[in-house]
């Protein structure tokens, strides 16, 4: 059942991100759906699935974008990797500290495509951070957030920790 709903949830995010998404943006920055999903999966299910999720996510984001190949792969796997470790230590997740941990998570995602675009000089990267990396982080973790505290309203999420901490 579960991979079926992976199966969906990838189905359904890699068309809007590569596609819708850039319809939609907020000066130029739009939320990477991908990094927020596979967080919200590394944090709900563990850190085995969120890197599996992340893995899986990231590499059809690089095969349907026109972006840096493998570059998705390796951030979205580390970010599921990381929620996962972090779903395992936090006793109570709140949307607030999912807003906390989505941000820190998102900026060093941001961090490394900058670097890795190559800026020329300093200020391009200060530029990049201060106009793209930081924007695209808070939105990030608004829109995680958001979607964290629908999940956390609609269905009985401590339920759900108990039976994955067994």
């Amino acid at each position: 059942m579960k991979f079926f709903l992976y199966v969906g949830l990838i189905l359904l995010i890699v068309p809007l991100q590569t596609a819708v998404l850039h319809h939609v943006s907020l000066w130029g920055i739009k939320p990477d759906l991908g990094l927020i999903a596979v967080c919200l999966v590394g944090l709900l299910a563990g850190e085995l699935e969120g890197v599996l999720m992340g893995l899986v996510m990231g590499w059809a984001l690089d095969l349907f974008s026109a972006g840096e190949l493998w570059l998705n792969l390796v951030t979205k796997g580390g970010a599921g990797l990381v929620a996962g470790l972090a779903g395992r230590q936090v006793a109570h997740i709140t949307p607030v500290v999912l807003l906390m941990g989505l941000l820190i998570v998102s900026a060093v995602s941001g961090l490394v495509i900058a670097f890795n675009m190559n800026f020329t000089g300093l200020t391009g990267l200060w530029w990049a951070i201060r106009s793209i990396v930081l924007p695209q982080a808070c939105y990030d973790a608004l829109v995680g957030a958001g979607l964290y505290w629908v999940v956390c309203q609609r269905f009985d999420l401590q339920r759900l920790e108990m039976y994955q901490r067994l």
